[in-house]
């Protein structure tokens, strides 16, 4: 095909027409549901509706209604915000039905904020290095994605509190029905996210309604159970009507509200209940969600896919600089924190095997490090392990990865953040937050080999990283950072300690 600015291809609903530019043909703000407004908000996503003659896809569509202020640790640019916002973007080195693998991207950000067409996503190199077309999508998010109404309203609005995941699978859906034509191979999808993303993978694993839409799944960073029973959904929910003054009797009020109303509730609802930045996520509501996402795969129910899940040395320090005065804690402040996991009559043993452990490494061991490293594994890493775990047993294949590339921002008192490997995968990292220079170039490179090598084969093993095994028995785990290399039984001391204390019930996020 020649080049040229303007690209034409037909989908379903019609024509669209897109731009050649940085080497990739792009289609922007592609609709891939009807627009989830008035009667039709809280329910279940409907099919796009179809255009007659050219329908221009050069620019981004609107995203959900958010308020970015939740997390301001990274600076954002602003987008058009609103309730119409079922948007995909493609991104494909060619229209020649070349069958390439697909990656769709489901964006992080604590199910609250967050978009398909961030810069960080939608400006790197990864489909034009690697020959494979990649889809971002946004969703509905906040509680107008996953608040749970159904039994609040006796069933008036039937919301179970999934439709942010049924939207995800109706761009799954139109990615099948539509994904050849610009170049990809609707029978090689690969869905892969970070942190609320990678959550939502771990439901998509186990939803019924996901089923055969994609072949293969890279989770990074995925958090806790990644899914919240149904009887605290409905408690968060109950909260959430007490603070925002509408009235659950109320179906047009509560359809009709703005907005406005509607975040500055669910702000409310997050502080009341202690919930970080995320009051709402994914509800095993027994319906869309049979279980509780790991849960199903540890029992075998999930998708038998080949799955590439791991998280980063350090998440949580990237959530404490929201909180500065975690970096001065002291003992006690410490022991009262572990006291939210175990029982207390555990902390004295955990701490001590965290201490034992990292000091034995060579790795700091004040309060503040072995808080950081016990929140870390807590919410991120004994997750990405119990799915590798799951997989390996019952799926085709589990693969573990930890990120321990360090961040030179703040000092270096980041370290190997949550969110810092996300631009190495996209190709699109900055000297400020993820560091510059010929060694970040390197594992850029070897990074985005071996996600696309996944995607490709369902193996991770590639030209640039060499051999990856799965986790398996010896629990074989991928170290990326400047010297990539394969460690058996990464920090075994941690993870094997959890085995013998009595935990208590945590939230979902930071």
């Amino acid at each position: 095909m020649s080049v040229s600015n303007n690209i034409m291809v037909e989908t379903d609903c019609g024509k669209l027409e897109g731009v050649y530019e940085r080497g990739l043909y792009t289609f922007k703000g592609v609709p891939y549901a009807a627009p989830p407004v008035g009667e039709l908000r809280w329910l279940p996503p409907q099919p796009p509706v179809a255009w007659k003659g050219i329908r221009p896809a050069t620019a981004y569509g609107a995203i959900s209604p958010q308020d970015a202020s939740i997390l301001p640790v990274l600076p954002s640019v602003p987008e058009e915000q609103s309730e119409d916002c079922l948007f995909l973007n493609v991104y494909s080195p060619g229209l020649d039905r070349g069958r390439r693998p697909v990656m769709v991207w489901i964006h992080g950000g604590a199910f609250s904020i967050g978009s398909g067409s961030t810069d960080m996503y939608t400006t790197g190199t990864l489909a034009s290095n690697s020959d494979v077309v990649l889809v971002t999508i946004n969703y509905r998010l906040g509680v107008l994605g996953f608040l749970n109404l159904n039994e609040v309203t006796n069933g008036r609005i039937p919301s179970t509190g999934n439709e942010g995941l049924l939207d995800q699978v109706a761009a799954l859906k139109w990615v099948q029905r539509n994904i050849a034509a610009f170049g990809g191979d609707p029978d090689n999808v690969t869905v892969f996210g970070e942190s609320a993303g990678a959550m939502s993978i771990g439901c998509l694993l186990n939803l019924p309604a996901a089923q055969g839409l994609f072949q293969r799944a890279i989770l990074e960073s995925a958090v806790g159970e990644m899914a919240r029973p149904l009887d605290m959904s409905v408690e968060i929910t109950e909260q959430f009507l007490r603070l925002s003054g509408l009235n659950r009797n109320d179906i047009p009020g509560l359809r009709s509200a703005s907005p406005e109303i509607l975040l500055r509730a669910q702000q409310q609802t997050a502080l009341q209940m202690e919930q970080g930045a995320a009051p709402v996520i994914p509800v095993a509501d027994g319906k869309v969600m049979p279980m509780m996402p790991l849960a199903s795969l540890e029992a075998g129910r999930g998708a038998k896919v080949p799955t590439l899940v791991g998280c980063n040395l350090d998440e949580d320090k990237f959530f404490s600089l929201m909180n500065p005065k975690l970096f001065k804690i002291d003992e006690e402040g410490l022991r009262q924190r572990a006291e939210k996991y175990v029982k207390s009559e555990d902390v004295s043993r955990l701490l001590d095997v965290y201490q034992a452990a990292r000091a034995k490494r060579g790795e700091p061991i004040a309060s503040f490090d072995l808080f950081s490293a016990i929140n870390t594994d807590v919410m991120f890493r004994r997750t990405a392990i119990r799915v590798a775990e799951a997989q390996c047993r019952f799926a085709p294949g589990g693969y573990n990865y930890l990120f321990t590339w360090k961040s030179p921002a703040s000092g270096g008192k980041l370290g190997a953040c949550h969110v810092l490997e996300v631009a190495f995968i996209f190709g699109n990292y900055n000297a400020t937050f993820n560091g510059k220079g010929p060694q970040a170039d390197q594992l850029s490179g070897q990074m985005q080999d071996a996600w696309t090598s996944f995607a490709r084969t369902g193996k991770p093993s590639c030209a640039q990283l060499g051999e990856w095994p799965q986790y398996g028995e010896e629990r074989a785990t991928m170290v990326l950072d400047s010297n990539c290399r394969v460690e058996k039984a990464v920090m075994e001391e941690e993870r094997r300690v959890w085995e013998t204390l009595h935990e208590l019930q945590f939230a979902n996020m930071p």
